[in-house]
């Protein structure tokens, strides 16, 4: 096989797994007991459990593979911030390619060395109730149904 077909055949397999994996994807609610925050989490694909994240309250996982991880967690906010005041003193990195910002979450996302980073975060009592999730960018589009549920579930 000719070497540009031989890379080409490398990189069509390395999708095979998340691909395969996200057609049979099983997916239960994860509770942080302390604050009440839910999330519907995959954890077919998020099957390593990485431990309590900084910061805050919660847990981060990985993918077996270690290519893409999530953080569930509850970041205190004592002064009830609103969600755009909140990011603004989280000091987010410049080149962020989407915000949105409502009275009741933030979501912002954007690409850092061939890596999505997504993070969306609820306004709680006291708390911000976040999920934050990184994944290569050349698997945008195996992730979008993935990130797009963990987004949409994610309560205080």
């Amino acid at each position: 096989m000719p070497a540009p077909y031989f890379c080409a055949a490398l990189v069509a397999l390395s999708f095979v797994p998340t691909l395969a994996i996200a057609a049979n994807t099983e997916w239960r609610p994860y509770v942080i007991a302390s604050t009440g925050t839910s999330v519907d989490m995959p954890v077919s694909i998020f099957t390593s459990d990485a431990g309590p994240p900084e910061g805050g309250t919660g847990r981060r996982f990985f993918t077996e593979d270690r290519r893409a991880d999530l953080t569930v967690q509850s970041v205190p906010n004592p002064d009830n911030d609103s969600p755009a005041t909140f990011l603004a003193k989280q000091n987010p990195p410049a080149g962020i390619i989407y915000k949105r910002i409502t009275s009741d979450f933030f979501v912002v996302s954007s690409i850092r060395k061939d890596r999505i980073w997504y993070n969306r975060c609820n306004r709680g009592n006291g708390t911000m109730n976040c999920v934050m999730i990184n994944y290569p960018a050349a698997e945008k589009r195996q992730w979008d149904g993935v990130v797009t549920r963990i987004s949409q579930t994610l309560r205080n």
